[in-house]
């Protein structure tokens, strides 16, 4: 699972993930300029969709997908034990990934909190 924190003055969207998560994704934190964040969604059905090919990470069907995989030509990030707490962020504007795919605690406020902070005038 993974805890998803937004810090306005230095505009960005942290991902840390918790316990054996760090060593199921091979990272411990991700930070996301807001200005490439497009929004989120709270999709369960996309950890049910095919994952692509890993390019680093960790993925036993049903069991765990984290990590950094690659379908389409798209570049998904993935920390997902539980499909109903999935997250989806949306990035665009070369970041490392074009979507965040994250186990939450409770997706409905993670969601909220990342759709108020990418909010555009």
């Amino acid at each position: 699972m993974a805890l998803i924190s937004v810090d306005r003055e230095r505009g960005l969207l942290t991902v840390e993930f918790q316990g054996l998560d760090k060593l199921w994704t091979l990272k411990s934190r991700l930070e996301i300029p807001l200005a490439h964040v497009r929004g989120a969604t709270h999709d369960p059905g996309m950890a049910r969709e095919p994952k692509g090919i890993r390019v680093g990470g960790t993925h036993f069907p049903g069991v765990i997908t984290a990590g950094r995989f690659r379908r389409d030509g798209e570049r998904l990030f993935w920390d997902v034990k539980n499909p109903d707490k999935a997250v989806v962020v949306e990035l665009a504007d070369a970041e490392t990934y074009d979507r965040l795919v994250i186990e939450v605690d409770d997706p409905r406020a993670t969601v909220a909190l990342v759709e108020r902070s990418v909010a555009r005038d």
